[in-house]
């Protein structure tokens, strides 16, 4: 079954990306498989101006498989994740999240790695990661250059979840809508104003261009976080414990090491 289902509308120019796995569109290897190789094709199409990420049925993405953070599978995983993030970069196509229900880990992260943000009235935005004794990579690096510093360590450190108008408050959400109904038309209008009567070209220019120190962030400080979580965090007892307690449906017993 695949599990990312591309569209093209607007003549080819806007191409919309629906993750549906038929539960929580969790993120896992064959999902980010699927969408590198979409990646990969929106290199030769050098008419896109847009690009649209959305879930199936009532959430985003419930975030990265959890089986697949356990120890033996770690590597691989943020391997396969941290590569759609430098894909993306190299893209530099403006790209839209739209948002509905939960999105949550390696949905917010993929949700906040996009140029912008549109968002119904039900949006649960979190990075739990470290309810589950890890933490988020990109979203260490990705929410303080988009929020701050001070905000960015509340979401971080606590794992708290915010609504949209908490979002939104933030920066982190550019447009609130009150259904699902009317974020489609109102995303619909706004690609129309502000994106499809300008330069393919001119606007992946332009995206590199606002996103010249972001990208190095991202490019020069996701690699060594993502050794930092395999060589490091993943040895640690309480990492382990907290991915397979969640696995195992029952409280975490932490050894503070």
């Amino acid at each position: 079954m695949q599990k990312v289902k591309i569209s093209f509308t607007h003549n080819s120019s806007v191409a919309r990306i629906v993750l549906d796995d038929g539960k929580g569109n969790v993120l896992d290897q064959q999902m980010m498989n699927e969408l590198q190789e979409a990646f990969v094709n929106f290199r030769e199409n050098k008419n896109l101006k847009l690009i649209i990420f959305e879930g199936e049925g009532k959430h985003f993405s419930f975030g990265a498989s959890v089986e697949e953070h356990k120890k033996e599978y770690a590597a691989d995983m943020l391997r396969s994740f941290h590569k759609l993030f430098y894909s993306l970069i190299e893209l530099s196509i403006p790209t839209l999240a739209k948002l509905s229900g939960q999105c949550l880990g390696g949905g917010m992260e993929l949700a906040l790695m996009c140029n912008f943000i549109f968002a119904d009235k039900t949006l649960k935005l979190g990075q739990p990661e470290i309810i589950l004794g890890v933490f988020p990579p990109p979203a260490s690096i990705i929410l303080p250059e988009k929020i701050g510093l001070a905000r960015s360590e509340e979401l971080l450190i606590t794992g708290k979840t915010i609504s949209a108008m908490e979002a939104k408050e933030t920066g982190l959400v550019n447009e609130i809508f009150e259904n699902k109904e009317e974020l489609e038309l109102g995303i619909i209008k706004w690609t129309e104003q502000n994106i499809l009567p300008k330069s393919a070209s001119s606007l992946r220019f332009t995206v590199k261009a606002a996103r010249q120190k972001f990208n190095q962030n991202l490019l020069n400080l996701l690699p060594q976080l993502e050794n930092i979580y395999v060589t490091q965090l993943m040895e640690t007892h309480d990492a382990n414990e907290g991915i397979n307690s969640f696995i195992e449906k029952r409280k975490p017993v932490w050894e503070n090491n």
